[in-house]
C-alpha cells in the first residue's frame, strides 16, 4: 500500500510540473531550437546554396489554423488555472481524448462567472451575456464567433453529443444573478447551484459519454452543494467590496445582518450562520454518495470536484466555522494527491 501511495504522489507530482513548466519550457525550447537553426544557416549559407521553395495557399492556410488552434486551447488552459484552480486540476484527471473539451466547458463557465465582477454596470454585463447566448446559437449553426473560449466550443460540439440547453441555462442564471442581491432564503441559492454547476457537470458527462440517470441525480447535488460552498467561500471577498450574498432567512434567524459580515465578525451568530449554510451543502453531498453503487466508473471524473468540497468543509469545521479565518483563504496544497488518489480509486 506504501508503494502505491508513493507512485501516486509521483504521479500527481508530474502532473503539476507539467502544468507549471510546460507552456514556458515550449517557447524556450522552440526559441532555442530557432536561434540554434538560424546561426548554423549564417554559418553555412556561403556554402550550401537553399534550394527555393513555394508554399502552396492551401499549406498556409492549414498552418495558420493549426497555430490558432492552439491559441485558443492554450487560452482555455490559462483562463481556467488562474480563475479556476480546482476545476484545473481536476480536468488533468480527464481521459486525454476528452480533456480538452473540460477545459473548454470549464473556460466557458468561468467566462460567464466573471463578467458580473469585472463590469461596472448592469447593463454592460447584461450584453456581454447576450454575446455569449448569441455565440452558443451560432456555435450550433457551425458559425462560432472569433473568440477563443466560442472556437474550442465548437470543437467539443463536433467531437462530443453536447445538449445546447445546458449552457443556455447557465446564461440564463448568470443574468437572474445580475440584480446583484442577497438570496432571500436558501432554496434560491440551491436553485442557483443546480442551474449554473449542475449544468456543467451535465456537459461534462456528456463529454465522457455517460448517460445515466444516477449520474444525473447524483451531478444536481453536486451541483447544488458546490453553489452553496462556492457563495459561502466568497463571504470574504465580498464582504471587502461591502457585499453579502448570503440567504437573508438564515441570517434573520441568527440575528445576523450584513454588518455584521461586512465587519468581518466572528461572533457566535455568525458562526451558526455559517454552519447552517454548510451542513445544507454537506447534505447534498451525502446524497449524491448515496448514488455512487449504480453510477458508472466513466463518470467519476465529473465528481471529483466533491473532493474540494468536502476539504473546504473540513477545514471550516476545523475552526469552528468561522469564515473569515485566514486559513481558508489558502490552497491546500494536498488537494492535487487527494485528488489523483480519488481519481484512482474510483470513487468521488
Amino acid at each position: 500500500m506504501k508503494i502505491c501511495y508513493i507512485l501516486s504522489a509521483i504521479q500527481i507530482i508530474r502532473l503539476i510540473l507539467f502544468n507549471s513548466i510546460y507552456c514556458g519550457a515550449e517557447r524556450t525550447v522552440r526559441s532555442a531550437c530557432f536561434q540554434g537553426s538560424c546561426n548554423m544557416a549564417h554559418a553555412l549559407e556561403e556554402e550550401i546554396p537553399y534550394p527555393t521553395f513555394i508554399q502552396r495557399p492551401t499549406e498556409i492556410k492549414c498552418s495558420r489554423t493549426l497555430t490558432t488552434g492552439q491559441h485558443n486551447e492554450q487560452y482555455c488552459i490559462d483562463i481556467v488555472r488562474k480563475r479556476d484552480y480546482e476545476g484545473f486540476l481536476c480536468s488533468l484527471l480527464f481521459p486525454e481524448a476528452v480533456r480538452r473539451s473540460a477545459l473548454a466547458l470549464r473556460a466557458f463557465n468561468v467566462e460567464l462567472a466573471q463578467i458580473k465582477d469585472t463590469v461596472s454596470q448592469k447593463t454592460i454585463g447584461l450584453m456581454r451575456l447576450q454575446f455569449w447566448k448569441s455565440a452558443v446559437e451560432d456555435i450550433y449553426r457551425d458559425d462560432p464567433p472569433a473568440q477563443p473560449v466560442s472556437a474550442e466550443l465548437w470543437r467539443a460540439l463536433r467531437k462530443h453529443t453536447l445538449t445546447r440547453r445546458w449552457m443556455l441555462r447557465i446564461i440564463s442564471e448568470r443574468e437572474k444573478d445580475m440584480e446583484d442581491k442577497a438570496y432571500r432564503n436558501l432554496q434560491e441559492l440551491e436553485a442557483y447551484g443546480e442551474n449554473t454547476q449542475s449544468s456543467l457537470l451535465f456537459l461534462l458527462l456528456e463529454t465522457l459519454g455517460v448517460k445515466n440517470v444516477h449520474s444525473d441525480h447524483a451531478a444536481s447535488h453536486i451541483g447544488k452543494a458546490q453553489g452553496i460552498l462556492t457563495c459561502l467561500r466568497a463571504t470574504p471577498y465580498n464582504s471587502s467590496r461591502r457585499k453579502v450574498y448570503l440567504p437573508m432567512d438564515i441570517c434573520m434567524l441568527h440575528g445576523a445582518s450584513q454588518e455584521d459580515f461586512i465587519r468581518g465578525s466572528r461572533d457566535q451568530n455568525i458562526r451558526d450562520v455559517v454552519y447552517d449554510i454548510a451542513s445544507q451543502a454537506h447534505v447534498h453531498l451525502q446524497h449524491a454518495r448515496s448514488f455512487s453503487e449504480n453510477i458508472p466508473h466513466a463518470a467519476m471524473p465529473a465528481f471529483l470536484q466533491t473532493v474540494v468540497l468536502e476539504d473546504y468543509l473540513q477545514r471550516v469545521r476545523k475552526v469552528d466555522f468561522d469564515v473569515f479565518h485566514p486559513s481558508l483563504q489558502k490552497r491546500n496544497p494536498m488537494l492535487p494527491l487527494q485528488l489523483y488518489l480519488r481519481s484512482w480509486k474510483k470513487i468521488y
